[in-house]
């Protein structure tokens, strides 16, 4: 089987300027991700992106380039979009199909390269056609406003409150990464098809960056959860 990691990083960020490659625990943010992959199981690792900055910094990390064209760089630009245009230029360079798409996201760097080990070897199963990473979900409850702005429970019922260990396991997609075969894409213009399975990861792993204080979280539990366990070991 064929297993290709496609690194979607645009340049343009609002929240934090250039946050794909700022310096993350002494390596650019991106690094983290390309090196997952690397050393996850995959046979090719891809970036594929508008910034010439993150394709040149993504180079020296070991990853192949995909220039991505302005028209699927915006703001409204799908995931997919960008998916299916790597898919086509991957496949046009290496004449060979690809069977798996390992499609993990650079602002969720609170991963470990087991985790993609384990969707790897999940996808070669042959089970599902689709995976999302996830957290299981202990003790969240979660409640909405209805359209008379009143709340209501959701995933429980408060009026027959369980105890919790009766409740059913519940996984959150913690967008970490996914798993999906080509064909889904291409059928459905979506990353999930018919038989979706879930890759399971650490409560703490679910953590992504979207502003600075996200990042100074998450640089926090990556040198207690991570860096340090690795020199322990």
């Amino acid at each position: 089987m064929n297993f290709v990691a496609i690194i979607l990083a645009r340049g343009g960020s609002k929240g934090l300027p250039n946050k794909n490659i700022l310096d993350f625990c002494g390596k650019p943010l991106i690094a983290w991700t390309i090196e997952n992959c690397i050393n996850g199981g995959v046979d090719s690792v891809w970036v594929s992106s508008d910034s010439e900055k993150i394709l040149d910094v993504s180079e020296k990390y070991g990853a192949n380039l995909i220039k991505r064209p302005k028209e699927i760089s915006g703001d409204f630009a799908t995931s997919e979009s960008a998916w299916l245009h790597s898919i086509e230029f991957i496949e046009s360079k290496q004449e060979r199909k690809i069977d798996w798409v390992i499609a993990p996201q650079v602002t969720s760097p609170l991963r470990e390269d087991s985790d993609i080990k384990k969707g790897v070897a999940l996808a070669r199963e042959d089970i599902y056609d689709s995976f999302f990473s996830s957290s299981a979900a202990e003790d969240l409850f979660i409640w909405k406003k209805n359209n008379n702005n009143k709340l209501e429970s959701i995933n429980y019922d408060w009026k027959n409150r369980k105890r919790r260990q009766d409740f059913n396991k519940q996984y959150i997609e913690n967008g970490s990464f996914y798993i999906f075969k080509p064909k889904i894409l291409n059928n459905n213009n979506n990353r999930f098809g018919k038989k979706i399975g879930n890759v399971n990861m650490e409560f703490w792993k679910m953590f992504e960056i979207d502003n600075k204080d996200d990042f100074k979280l998450c640089e926090i539990i990556m040198k207690e959860f991570i860096i340090n366990k690795t020199h322990e070991s």
